[in-house]
């Protein structure tokens, strides 16, 4: 659907059997990204997404009871299950492309449920929680997950164990919970902290505890860029912050208008952690440079709630979702160029 993004320029030297290209991604291309391709036929709004990063598959959850499998690559709507005893809120890939774990929206049963795609069948049932999970995060490479939630706690799931709870921690906030890629770390965010873990011995506690230059607005999402060396922070507030994971430094804050205490702000890197895309109490979405903490570019809405926005893996290309699920690409026309396979 769209050129790679890479690290070797417009450019790149690339064999003549290669069908992709490399472009790397510049403030010139985010700033030419408009809607190129969106899916209008959700009755209720996007409430999750997630992409896979093994295949071209998209999974998204909305209020209209609904979980809907994309092909990204072919721009298709694969399958569409409906949890209408259950609802669902959040929504990640596990393991493989046609599992997927959720969490509850009904009110009266937060458990989280691993279910199979391909024949629309549960292979098992997470209970722990006894209020709304607000933080999901699975890390494939070890079938390792965490949750968090509104009972102020944070649990550890080993999908592979008999006992599948592995850990509860106790908080005292909303928490955002997040994996590292390689499952060795994890961290846990509330009142203007973020507190890192060794998952090996979470029992001794946080390692490290990373201050957000206090901000003690509810934490919303915490997340790792792909390389692991910088951390994102969103809060009600209407602030994302960047930090370096290893040393804690903050590298730049963002603002925009801040969200309800219903709604969540989401942030995501770009494939390179060099950018950042947001959006925002208002609906918009915005970009910025992790490097000069300046905006790169900004896209007015009609949308009155802060859409769901991720970044494709390794692509030229994010999604947003809000009353529609829509794919940004860069307007190559704009640039001044043509990329096509040579």
């Amino acid at each position: 659907m769209m050129p790679a993004a890479g690290g070797g320029g417009a450019g790149s030297v690339q064999s003549e059997k290669e069908e992709k290209v490399s472009m790397e991604l510049t403030e010139e291309i985010l700033k030419s990204m408009e809607v190129g391709m969106a899916f209008r036929d959700y009755n209720g709004r996007i409430s999750s997404m997630d992409f896979h990063k093994g295949s071209n598959c998209l999974v998204t959850a909305s209020d209209d009871e609904s979980i809907r499998l994309y092909d990204v690559a072919n721009a298709m709507c694969l399958k569409t299950i409906n949890s209408k005893k259950y609802g669902v809120e959040l929504v990640c890939f596990a393991s493989n492309a046609t599992t997927v774990l959720y969490s509850s929206k009904n009110g009266w049963d937060e458990s989280l449920r691993l279910l199979n795609l391909n024949d629309n069948k549960y292979l098992r049932y997470f209970k722990g929680h006894h209020d709304r999970v607000v933080s999901l995060n699975y890390c494939s490479r070890k079938e390792l997950f965490i949750s968090g939630s509104l009972d102020r706690t944070v649990i550890l799931w080993d999908q592979r164990a008999e006992k599948c709870q592995t850990a509860l921690l106790h908080v005292q906030g909303r928490p955002a919970v997040a994996y590292d890629d390689q499952g060795v770390v994890f961290s846990i965010a509330f009142g203007g902290y973020i507190r890192m873990f060794d998952a090996r011995m979470y029992d001794k506690g946080p390692f490290d505890i990373f201050s957000v230059g206090g901000d003690v607005s509810d934490a919303n999402v915490v997340k790792f860029s792909n390389d692991g060396t910088r951390m994102l922070l969103t809060t009600t507030g209407g602030h994302i912050h960047v930090l370096d994971s290893f040393r804690g430094t903050l590298l730049s804050s963002f603002n925009v208008k801040p969200v309800s205490s219903d709604s969540t702000l989401e942030a995501s890197f770009s494939p390179d952690g060099a950018f950042v895309v947001s959006g925002s109490g208002h609906g918009s979405v915005y970009a910025w440079s992790v490097r000069t903490g300046k905006e790169v570019a900004s896209w007015l809405s009609t949308e009155i709630e802060p859409p769901v926005i991720k970044w494709v893996p390794g692509s030229l290309m994010f999604a947003t979702g809000s009353s529609e699920l829509s794919f940004w690409i860069p307007d190559l026309s704009k640039l001044g160029c043509y990329v096509g396979a040579k």
